[in-house]
């Protein structure tokens, strides 16, 4: 069995295991990473972030191509199937894998592709390479193993008519009907993806409104959203059983309500992928859905063993993973640069999307913190006319008395852009965080960008007469 030492091992290489890997090896360490698929990029690239995106995007031209009257000329609207809409995604995944796997071997990180197990805390096992079992050693682990889906027991998810967030890439057809159970954001965002494909979906919530930790009128303009695409959502439901035979699946509810469609999908919950590690080797154990407690320096109850990302719960984020990665990995080799992520903008990749910063109106209430609202619509923006999005909204929360920005809310086109320009200002120090930044600049027309200063103008304007 060979034998490797290194300076830092890194279990995952997805956003989170990429960002300590190459932030250590940018800082002078010999790294390995380790990888349990056959190429690297983790559940991010191969069945969540990309893979949803892509298809997101080719479903959204496919709808403006199908609405909009210029294309007549061309055609009648068109009908596409679920697994040619696939393709596109499958090309995107493999520019992405081509793309890190030459991260890695420009900054001489070697690569194991196997099952990784602890040892002890500097001993890493890895089991099933292509050379057999290899074993690494390390004064640091960084543990980056990422989420899947939470699967409960009375569920057959080996059923063809049963799907996961994971599985349902792996769908041959497009159903007429679909069941998706769980309206957190990956059940909202593939609600909208079949939806727009014509398939029509049940959309079960648990909760009594959707995505409940947004604005709520941000939240009631999805809800208006989805419903006007033929979406039927269902809210203060909690499954019973899930019965799957070969021309379908019956979703029975504890209010009695029995539902019947061609497929089932489960987006409720993900799980951190720690069962197969031995924590118990290392003194450590997860928690009841496979997550490791870390303090906010991302360490573990374990000497030299850190751990990011999905692995660790909140906020789950592919865009907060890459940054836990590389703040784990500075706070291990005691470098300047560390810093806690807890500035995460909210992207929801829905149609229309979603992007938020900052605090809601209902917490600013609750808090009796003296806000106003300046708040753009879409559809009164040229650029938003130009390019045939009109759907949207900006909205700015901001004191009252300071003319502090204290929460950014857009829902529309290209909001996940959108929202970066307030989240610029808002992380300024002191009276550089205000309202007047927007009124004060001169942006490009026409942009969405303009949006920000029309908000802020109706926002000032609201309390010119106090």
């Amino acid at each position: 069995m060979a034998v490797y030492d290194y300076d830092v091992i890194v279990i995952g290489s997805g956003p989170a295991g990429e960002g300590a890997a190459m932030n250590a090896a940018k800082k002078g360490r010999r790294v390995a990473v380790i990888e349990t698929q056959n190429s690297v990029g983790g559940n991010c690239t191969h069945k969540g972030t990309i893979p949803s995106k892509a298809l997101r995007h080719s479903v959204k031209q496919i709808i403006e191509f199908n609405t909009n009257p210029m294309f007549r000329d061309i055609g009648e609207p068109r009908w596409f199937s679920f697994p040619k809409v696939l393709k596109r995604a499958e090309k995107v995944i493999s520019n992405q894998v081509m793309m890190r796997t030459n991260f890695y071997a420009r900054n001489r990180i070697d690569l194991f592709f196997g099952q990784a197990e602890f040892v002890d805390k500097t001993t890493v096992l890895v089991t099933g390479t292509v050379k057999g079992d290899e074993t690494l050693r390390a004064k640091n682990v960084i543990i980056a193993t990422g989420s899947r889906p939470y699967k409960p027991d009375n569920i057959d998810f080996t059923h063809p008519r049963i799907y996961n967030s994971d599985t349902i890439l792996t769908l041959s057809h497009t159903p007429r009907t679909l069941i998706i159970y769980g309206a957190g954001v990956i059940g909202s965002e593939y609600a909208s993806i079949f939806s727009g494909l014509g398939v029509k979906v049940d959309l079960i919530d648990s909760m009594d409104r959707l995505l409940s930790f947004l604005d709520a009128e941000i939240s009631d303009s999805l809800s208006y959203h989805l419903r006007n695409n033929a979406v039927k959502i269902r809210h203060n439901e909690v499954y019973d059983k899930v019965v799957a035979d070969e021309r379908g699946v019956t979703l029975s509810l504890k209010s009695g309500k029995m539902i019947r469609a061609d497929a089932f999908l489960w987006c409720n919950g993900r799980s951190g992928n720690t069962d197969m590690l031995k924590l118990d080797n290392i003194g450590l154990e997860a928690n009841g859905r496979g997550q490791i407690e870390v303090d906010e320096h991302y360490r573990t109850k374990a000497e030299g063993i850190y751990a990011c990302g999905d692995v660790i719960g909140w906020p789950a984020l592919a865009s907060a993973a890459l940054d836990q990665g590389r703040a784990a990995s500075s706070d291990m080799l005691k470098a300047e640069d560390f810093r806690y992520i807890n500035d995460v903008p909210t992207g929801i990749y829905t149609i229309p999307e979603i992007s938020s910063i900052g605090k809601t109106e209902e917490q600013l209430t609750e808090e009796c913190v003296p806000y106003e609202v300046g708040q753009a619509f879409f559809k009164d923006t040229a650029r938003a006319q130009i390019s045939g999005e009109p759907v949207g909204m900006l909205k700015i929360l901001f004191n009252r008395d300071t003319l502090a920005i204290l929460g950014i809310h857009c829902f529309g086109d290209q909001a996940s852009e959108i929202v970066h320009i307030g989240q610029a200002i808002m992380n300024q120090k002191g009276e550089a965080n205000s309202i007047n930044y927007f009124v004060n600049t001169t942006f490009n027309y026409p942009t969405m960008a303009e949006a920000y200063r029309v908000a802020a103008i109706a926002g000032l304007n609201r309390i010119s007469n106090l």
